[in-house]
């Protein structure tokens, strides 16, 4: 699986105190820019890859399904909610499917801007909406 979720470090004292949890993540590359999301349930992101960048998605509310499609056509995925942290290397296609509205915040290893090429779009069967889908008319749909 060329996508794969994060596992977090925790303090248990952090726990212990009564006052909740700290949890820490460490990504593979420092990250640049991140972005605050909102997706409404049944409704897609992705049908993409980065070519210049890895990314990391910060589930903070909802259900999610991410879908990367292996050379084969094997397709595999990742269920997130609240907490989860999903890593999407550089070159992965993936999409993402919202189970029910979901939000989260997206972590790029690269400033979309400093880009030659940010997005690459791919179909991978899961509908349409993608930024730069060129079959895509009815962005309110």
């Amino acid at each position: 699986m060329r996508i794969q979720k994060i596992k977090p470090e925790c303090n248990l004292a952090t726990i212990r105190d009564g006052r909740g949890g700290i949890f820490t993540f460490y990504p593979h590359d420092p990250v640049v820019e991140f972005n605050f999301q909102f997706v409404n349930k049944g409704k897609i992101r992705g049908n993409h890859y980065h070519p210049e960048f890895d990314e990391y998605y910060l589930f903070t509310e909802g259900h999610a399904v991410v879908v990367t499609k292996e050379e084969n056509g094997t397709e595999e995925f990742l269920y997130a909610s609240k907490g989860d942290v999903v890593y999407i290397p550089k070159g992965v296609p993936h999409v993402t499917y919202a189970i029910t509205d979901f939000n989260m915040v997206t972590f790029l290893t690269k400033k979309w801007n400093d880009c030659a090429t940010p997005i690459v779009h791919e179909n991978l069967g899961m509908g349409t909406g993608d930024h730069g889908d060129p079959n895509y008319q009815n962005a309110a749909s």
